[in-house]
């Protein structure tokens, strides 16, 4: 089927561009028409912040169902200076008649005089807002960031916390990522015009689906970083498939075949692993949905379109391309074209296949050690999120929480809710005023504010202000233990039902979440790529051992990112101003986004080896024939994957610095350690056992053919294989 498709896009390149440039317009036109706009929707089912959250807007509290924010202040003179305070007051008056569902708390009112620190240099208003999208956010923060922008205190700082104030000075990763792309095509093509072909065909296919996440957001909700990571994943993958198509193209011209014909041959050969390889990353990311989370299933949408969208056009619009190209592909040649074109280059990757199968054990025992201890960081993984300490001194969000850590201490920036229901009335909020009372001077506990009753006296809240910052693990125990052992006896007696909530309560609520169904979707993902393999390289080691090599390279990733973002070593080189936990879904992001892609890599090279094994039966000669042929191709595409991911680690977020780096290290590790000693020296050892499918597993199994040899295999090698491998 794919040679058919190449056939005709080949002969019908200029109505296939055509096609291609149609489509790209179209799904431009229609997003733009008919697009829904991104939003971030973030509940968690089932969880006690989730029930918090409904019950404080069903109590009429909700402008405190919202973000939360702060407006913070420091003065030379004191907040208490008449300039000043007349000067803030009338900022909080003009923000509540002209922001929409928006509440203040000023530190000058009664209910905020906690809000001035004794020595009253510092003070901060509350800024609560109802529950709204995240464009209604960004529209209020911006009439805020205006009106403060507007004010002019002679002795004053005026800064803004909460995420709603983040200020993003993003640089173009993508850019970044494109031209490191492009410099590492010529130095792998050594041509002009070769370097050229996958770029356009990437860009054309993650255009595409940049749209129609444009579209997808009319059904779920898109956070506003949906697209980014689409690109980001569309860009690595979409050059990479047409890169291996390209180099396959090159090598039929290099063995004599007409333009058709090794369009044809690449279509066939390096077109079956592109096929397979990414309709196993799309079944990884899709993986994400096993979490029944708006977030994840945005972002499993926006991967999988990026993908899908980059595979139909290195298989339809490439075999175009390289009928415009054809032999003058090799033209524009640059100096060292000659090495480009890898013969000397394969004739090395093939004694170093030799070296290793020689003695396997060594090499095998040593990338293995080293591979563990790189994991070794991953045993004290702790989950959460960064707050505003972790950015970068210029934000204003940072500024601010800054003021807050040293005027209240660090816990005033991971403030929890004690939400009540009250069905009891006076004898319910007669215990809940015993319970935060209790509160005051407990472990962990800063402050408890007193209840706050609605009109009915049906719901109350209290707000409790730990001692220590959001990141620290104690503010999480703070949480757990006030669920478990201090509010269940405090209430006993009572009809109240009082819960925890607040950002921080969700916090560990989603870690909570996370953990339940981790397994599930970790345990889905590897049972449907162990089975996928075992029916495309009718082995059961191969497809297990490739399950294997995939996690010991997201382990020693998932070590690095601990040892850097959590633990702080070497932190300033990826500019991280403050070591903390690791982002909560960034474990599960990871994992569903370079499985996928590491398989790229495995599919890539095993597909070469059981070409060669068939063709000849020899497995010693296959394994080192099939590195010689991939390796290059290999190490060019994990180059490009790696830049592309790394120039992320150039962002002002932590958690986008943490997804590229991650990513980035994880491909690493895999191209380099995993493929390049791992995998040869396993596959001699175990020699013809390579190929072993029992007879049941044989009759059960589709026969999936992913690389179809370039010539017939061998009557005796047919003999072989027949026997499942052995004599």
């Amino acid at each position: 089927m794919l040679r058919s498709i190449a056939r005709i896009c080949y002969r019908q390149r200029w109505a296939t561009l055509g096609i291609w440039v149609l489509i790209l317009i179209g799904v431009f036109a229609i997003s733009i028409t008919f697009g829904g706009e991104s939003r971030t929707e973030f509940s968690l089912p089932g969880s006690e912040t989730q029930e918090a959250v409904e019950i404080l807007e069903a109590g009429g509290f909700g402008d405190r169902a919202g973000i939360q924010a702060q407006i913070v202040f420091e003065a030379e003179n004191g907040v208490r200076d008449p300039a000043v305070q007349t000067a803030m007051e009338a900022l909080f008056q003009r923000i509540e008649a002209e922001v929409a569902d928006v509440s203040i708390i000023s530190p000058y009112s009664p209910e905020g005089q906690r809000q001035i620190t004794d020595d009253g240099r510092i003070a901060y208003a509350e800024v609560n807002f109802a529950e709204r999208n995240i464009e209604e956010y960004t529209t209020a923060a911006e009439q805020i960031v205006a009106m403060r922008d507007e004010m002019v205190i002679p002795g004053a700082q005026l800064e803004l916390g909460g995420e709603m104030f983040i200020e993003f000075s993003e640089p173009s990763s993508e850019l970044i990522g494109v031209i490191a792309a492009i410099i590492i095509l010529l130095v792998a093509f050594g041509s002009l015009l070769a370097m050229s072909l996958p770029i356009i065909t990437a860009l054309f296919g993650v255009g595409a689906s940049i749209a129609l996440v444009g579209l997808v957001a009319n059904v779920i909700a898109v956070p506003d970083f949906t697209t980014a990571v689409a690109a980001m994943i569309g860009i690595g993958v979409g050059i990479d498939y047409s890169l291996l198509i390209i180099t396959r193209f090159r090598k039929g011209l290099h063995d004599g075949l007409e333009p058709e014909a090794a369009v044809l041959r690449a279509a066939d050969t390096a077109g079956r692993s592109v096929l397979f390889a990414g309709i196993t990353v799309v079944i990884s990311v899709m993986g994400l949905f096993a979490l029944n989370l708006d977030t994840f299933r945005a972002v499993a949408v926006a991967a999988a379109l990026a993908v899908l969208m980059t595979m139909m056009a290195a298989l339809t619009l490439l075999p175009a391309l390289l009928g415009f190209a054809r032999e003058r592909i090799d033209k524009l040649g640059l100096p060292h074209r000659r090495l480009a074109e890898g013969r000397e280059q394969d004739g090395m990757w093939q004694r170093w296949s030799r070296f290793i199968q020689r003695r396997p054990w060594p090499p095998l025992l040593a990338a293995l050690t080293l591979l563990l201890v790189l994991t070794i960081p991953l045993l004290d993984l702790r989950l959460g999120f960064s707050d505003a300490g972790s950015r970068a001194e210029t934000d204003t969000t940072r500024r601010a929480y800054d003021l807050l850590s040293v005027g209240f201490g660090p816990g005033f920036n991971s403030p929890l809710i004690l939400v009540a229901e009250l069905p009891g009335g006076a004898a319910d909020l007669a215990a809940f005023d015993t319970l935060t009372g209790s509160l005051n001077g407990a472990p962990g506990v800063a402050y408890a504010s007193p209840p706050q009753p609605n009109d009915g006296g049906s719901t109350a809240i209290s707000i409790v202000v730990p001692t220590t910052s959001p990141q620290d693990p104690a503010t999480t125990d703070l949480v757990k233990r006030l669920r478990s052992e201090v509010i269940p006896p405090a209430t006993a007696g009572s009809t109240a039902n009082v819960l925890v909530g607040g950002a921080q309560a969700g916090v560990v609520d989603f870690v909570d979440y996370s953990a339940v169904r981790m397994p599930i979707f970790i345990g889905a993902v590897l049972l449907l790529s162990f089975l996928l393999l075992m029916a495309v390289f009718r082995s059961v080691l191969v497809a297990f051992k490739a399950i294997i090599m995939n996690m010991l390279s997201l382990g020693a990733s998932f070590g690095v990112i601990v040892a850097v973002f959590q633990w702080g070593w070497a932190k300033d080189l990826v500019g991280v101003s403050q070591a903390g936990p690791i982002e909560a879904w960034a474990p599960l992001m990871i994992f569903a986004i370079v499985f996928g892609l590491s398989m790229d890599y495995e599919v890539f090279l095993l597909s070469r080896i059981k070409e060669e094994y068939d063709r000849t039966g020899d497995n010693a000669n296959a394994v080192s024939s099939g590195l010689a042929a991939t390796a290059r191709v290999i190490t060019a595409a994990a180059a490009i994957m790696i830049c592309v991911f790394g120039s992320f680690v150039l962002s002002s977020e932590t958690a986008l610095k943490l997804l590229g780096f991650g990513m980035a290290v994880a491909i690493f590790v895999d191209a380099t350690i995993v493929r390049m000693i791992v995998v040869p020296a396993t596959m001699e050892l175990l020699g013809d056992r390579n190929w072993w499918l029992p007879g049941w597993l044989k009759k059960v199994l589709p026969n999936i053919t992913v690389d179809v040899p370039d010539e017939e295999p061998t009557p005796g090698m047919a003999a072989a294989t027949a026997n499942g491998g052995f004599d």
